[in-house]
């Protein structure tokens, strides 16, 4: 079968590429073919003939302008990702200026304010059990299993205890001091109504106040048993133990706040239409028209190199074509061998070129750039003003 080989001409039309991702981009169709008619000759047509159609010229073209975005986007993703991610994946990037944050790196510390009760993004739970006059110990396992509903493993973290003594100030502020109604009108006025005596709450300095509250809570420490707690394994023993004498009839209850373990051990955040991973980052195969002169040099080189290895493929089908007395060896090896070596060199220059576009290195430039400025500013000799 006499299957027709490159004439010299080529006329692009939409459906001539395998995915038609730049069929309908007018740069694109002006180009196609003027690439085709670039690589026939550097394949060395017309003095030899170049076993390829129009059609492998356009698809070596369409994998070259994908290999160069493929490339430049995933510049962009590691330049960004801890930026990108978590953002809406239904949004395309293509045309986006994209704008540095922290929400990266605040997620990644979360857990560090979520230990220390501050943030976070595992739920803090309050819970409360009834004090029994006399017992000084309790079990909060036992407490979790009879009210909540734990999945089979999961327990409960004891984040804080609020059993304290009540504060100084409650004590220092008697509210039966006040005599006469001249005076609380007058508390009242100030907001301090349910404190008292109010002529020592205005007249006296701030720092007689401290101290006094100071040696409340000084007595309370030295000479009472102090209200303290302690907690091993979610088994809890107060001190002092509780002693209501006539009140015993009278419930009290102690709060706390607790965690489930299976929260802080879930790693996993709802990720609907988010970015969870560098596949979902919504960057699109890149507008031809908009790649500068820059990107279509290499590409265009790129797609030579994609043509030398599609005709050595092609040659190597034969190795040897039978002439009268002799046989003539195409060189397969020699076009696959440069086409690797081209498309490999092609790949690291473009990789090169966006490294040295990174965000450090442009930064690190500047400076070194303001150094050299300060340094040839200084060499400025200064004027002597005489006045």
């Amino acid at each position: 079968m006499n299957i027709p080989i490159w004439t010299g001409v080529s006329t692009f039309a939409t459906g001539q590429t395998p995915f038609g991702f730049y069929d309908n981009q007018q740069d694109f169709k002006t180009d196609a073919n003027k690439v085709a008619d670039f690589c026939a000759r550097r394949l060395g047509y017309p003095l030899a003939d170049v076993e390829l159609q129009s059609g492998s010229f356009f698809t070596a073209f369409e994998e070259a302008i994908t290999t160069y975005g493929n490339e430049l986007y995933a510049y962009k993703v590691r330049e960004n990702y801890l930026s990108l991610q978590g953002s809406n994946s239904l949004v395309e990037a293509n045309n986006k200026l994209i704008k540095p944050n922290m929400a990266g790196i605040v997620r990644i510390s979360e857990q560090y304010g979520e230990e220390a009760g501050v943030g976070g993004n595992v739920t803090w739970y309050s819970g409360s059990i009834p004090l029994i006059n006399g017992q000084q110990d309790y079990d909060l396992d036992t407490w979790a299993k009879e009210n909540l509903n734990l999945e089979d493993g999961d327990r409960i973290e004891i984040k804080r205890i609020f059993y304290e003594i009540a504060p100084a100030i409650s004590r220092y502020f008697d509210p039966y001091a006040g005599t006469g109604t001249g005076m609380m009108n007058l508390l009242d006025s100030f907001g301090w109504g349910n404190y008292s005596p109010a002529i020592n709450f205005m007249l006296m300095p701030i720092n007689y106040d401290l101290q006094t509250i100071q040696a409340i809570e000084f007595n309370d420490q030295i000479r009472k048993s102090q209200y303290t707690f302690e907690l091993i394994n979610n088994k809890l023993r107060i001190f002092p133990i509780p002693n209501y004498g006539s009140m015993s009839s009278q419930q009290h209850r102690l709060n706390f706040q607790y965690i489930k373990k299976s929260d802080r051990q879930n790693p996993y955040i709802d990720g609907t239409n988010k970015v969870t991973n560098v596949a979902e980052v919504p960057f699109e195969n890149p507008n031809y028209n908009n790649i500068n002169s820059i990107g279509r040099q290499w590409i265009f080189e790129y797609t030579l190199a994609i043509a030398k290895e599609m005709l050595g493929y092609i040659r190597g089908k034969y190795g040897q074509i039978p002439i009268p007395d002799a046989a003539i060896t195409l060189n397969q090896s020699d076009l696959l061998s440069a086409a690797t070596a081209e498309k490999n060199a092609l790949i690291e220059r473009l990789r090169g070129y966006f490294d040295e576009t990174s965000r450090d290195k442009l930064l690190e430039r500047r400076a070194n750039e303001n150094d050299f400025l300060q340094k040839e500013l200084n060499k400025v000799p200064y004027t002597i003003y005489i006045a």
